[in-house]
């Protein structure tokens, strides 16, 4: 009956009547073929779906398994209802490399949507202190006091936010508790003791630059008291701000408050915050001799490498995630079918650069608690719905 039902299967036309005239050697060898062959068209099924479940597969002409399909009830023997547990058992952060200012994790378990929306408060969302107001006392620099002002306000301040409070509408002065002070006044004129025969300006005058460690903090109420000297400054002191010529002067008061990049870029506490999932690469068959060689030129360095065995060069994958993708194998008829490029769906890997206000590491940190701040704020308003 089985061996019936597995012809069937493969629609045999009179397949049961031709099974019940073979010997019971023929059918016992037709069942064992028929079953063998149904397993593995399972298991490729199997396959498959895995790998359209984990897999984003990169072809010579598009990219498949781009949307992801794994909400429940979508696939027949998958559980994908959300569990809480499952999520705290799959879910990990890894930290690859961290300095001063840069930072690089990868971020595993999560969904894409989670991914970008992480990325997008860390550029928009976590406050910093930029400058908002500028007072022009006198400019007599060929940069107009717009443009001045403009520049002023991509200087990244070294100031912690969450030491301050946001400075309310319409007022105008602010406070201590609100607002940071700089001064900055710089006159040009001529070096009297430069050579008759310079032509170099750094020699002819004095002060023709305006960089930003002329930028004086000047402290308002108990802030003196509050933050030690040198913490309540420019990110970089060599930063070019103008450039004059004798008898030229720039002399202004600039106010610094706490705001966010969602306002204006100016605010945005990473130079860049990106992510990219991680790379999966598959070698189909082996690749040996010249080929090796030519497979590793193909990627990025350190992606393959290439080992002598038994006296043979063979190829194998040494580190995925140094590649960028460039795709240069699907240029080379020999070996573009030797390899599969994917990416693995749930793995992200981070980037992010600080612009110097705050470690990096902190400005993650701050962009989980927005992000929890924001779940709290939606759970509230569903409670408050329900209520209604």
């Amino acid at each position: 009956m089985e061996a019936e039902q597995s012809l069937a299967i493969f629609k045999i036309p009179g397949g049961g009547a031709l099974l019940r005239r073979w010997s019971s050697a023929a059918r016992t060898q037709a069942l064992a073929r028929a079953s063998s062959l149904l397993e593995r068209l399972n298991m490729a099924a199997s396959q498959a779906v895995e790998e359209m479940r984990s897999r984003v597969v990169l072809g010579e002409f598009g990219v498949r398994n781009v949307h992801t399909t794994d909400f429940p009830g979508n696939y027949s023997g998958y559980d994908d209802a959300w569990d809480q547990e499952r999520f705290e058992k799959n879910f990990r952060v890894d930290v690859v490399h961290m300095d001063e200012n840069s930072l690089e994790f990868d971020m595993v378990g999560i969904d894409a949507a989670i991914a970008n929306a992480f990325r997008r408060i860390l550029l928009a969302e976590v406050p910093t202190m930029a400058v908002e107001k500028v007072l022009v006392y006198n400019n007599t620099s060929i940069v107009q006091d717009e443009i001045l002002a403009h520049r002023l306000g991509l200087i990244p301040i070294h100031a912690d936010p969450r030491l301050f409070e946001y400075r309310n509408q319409g007022d105008e002065e602010g406070t201590e508790i609100d607002t940071l002070q700089f001064r900055l006044q710089v006159r040009c004129s001529r070096n009297p003791h430069a050579a008759k025969d310079s032509s170099d300006p750094n020699e002819l005058y004095m002060n023709h630059k305006v960089y930003t460690r002329h930028m004086t903090w000047i402290p308002l109420g108990n802030q003196a008291d509050l933050f030690p000297e040198g913490t309540i400054r420019p990110v970089h002191d060599d930063i070019l701000i103008a450039q004059l010529r004798p008898g030229q002067e720039i002399d202004l008061l600039m106010h610094c408050v706490k705001g966010i990049g969602k306002d204006h870029a100016k605010f945005s506490p990473v130079a860049t915050a990106s992510y990219r999932l991680l790379p999966d690469i598959t070698l189909l068959e082996p690749v040996e001799g010249e080929a090796a060689e030519e497979l590793s030129r193909c990627f990025s360095p350190g992606v393959i490498e290439v080992q002598e065995v038994q006296g043979k060069k063979v190829a194998r994958v040494a580190n995925p995630r140094l590649d960028t993708f460039s795709r240069e194998i699907f240029r080379n008829e020999k070996l573009k079918k030797a390899v599969r490029l994917a990416r693995v769906r749930d793995h992200y890997i981070f980037s992010v650069e600080s612009t110097g206000v705050l470690p990096p590491d902190v400005l993650v940190s701050e962009a989980i608690k927005v992000l929890m701040g924001k779940c709290r704020r939606f759970l509230d308003e569903l409670d408050a719905v329900q209520m209604d």
